[in-house]
């Protein structure tokens, strides 16, 4: 009884550890197996840096925006996403449940001159530890967690009054199924099979109520968009593929 309780409090899932764990010698080449997430980072990147520039009264084109704000990248991975912040001033936290990734994270800091916390980590423990941000981020891993409210009661326990939490992942729809799952990995093989399961894919009302229930307000969402033409990624207002979410906590009185 004991050990199924403790089940029902993670939310990892040890195949998606796996799987991701195997591919992490290929986080930063950019014609690899993220590919995809390369082709995508920078509309993820202006979505974060103009709301969260507005959000603390930042100037978004000073090379230092985020100075003083403290980040967590919640599956950080390689550290996509967690470099581009400490670049801009942000003192940075990159949690991943897999050693591998953080082991690859870490050698690539190393070249890249940048000092980041990365940390082998669940989001769990770092609420429980009591670790709170300035912003959180969930981008592109809530679709490969084991237990979707828990991850985000425990993600949304670690924004501070007055902080914002991103969250960016793939809509629980037909669009989706057919373009994001046959489309990207069975037709292009832009991602290898398997990497994403329909059934864990996620819609905007499920994240949307736990994170209420943890004390946020959505604020904002929109959808990213696919421009075989240019190949290139943009903001939409389709959020029947991938999508992107901000919610807040109010500032204390």
């Amino acid at each position: 009884m004991t050990g199924r309780a403790q089940e029902t409090k993670s939310t990892i899932d040890s195949e998606e550890v796996a799987r991701f764990s195997a591919m992490a010698e290929e986080w930063w080449d950019p014609t690899g197996k993220f590919k995809p997430l390369h082709k995508f980072s920078p509309v993820r990147l202006e979505y974060i840096k103009d709301h969260v520039s507005r959000h603390f009264g930042r100037d978004p084109k000073a090379s230092d925006a985020f100075k003083g704000l403290r980040f967590v990248d919640i599956g950080c991975g390689g550290g996509l996403l967690s470099e581009p912040m400490a670049r801009l001033g942000a003192d940075v936290v990159g949690a991943d449940p897999s050693e591998t990734n953080i082991k690859i994270a870490r050698l690539h800091m190393k070249t890249s001159g940048l000092e980041i916390d990365y940390r082998a980590e669940t989001a769990e423990a770092l609420a429980a530890a009591g670790e709170t941000f300035d912003v959180v981020f969930s981008m592109e891993v809530i679709e490969h967690v084991a237990d979707v409210p828990l991850f985000l009661e425990a993600t949304a326990q670690m924004v501070r009054p007055g902080g914002l939490m991103f969250v960016a992942t793939i809509n629980r729809t037909l669009k989706a199924y057919a373009l994001a799952i046959v489309g990207a990995e069975y037709v292009l093989r832009w991602l290898p099979k398997g990497t994403h399961s329909y059934e864990k894919l996620v819609r905007p009302s499920e994240i949307e109520g736990p994170l209420q229930s943890a004390g946020l307000t959505m604020i904002d969402r929109c959808g990213v968009t696919y421009n075989p033409l240019t190949d290139t990624w943009a903001r939409s207002r389709d959020m029947d593929v991938n999508y992107m979410m901000l919610a807040e906590r109010a500032k204390e009185n």
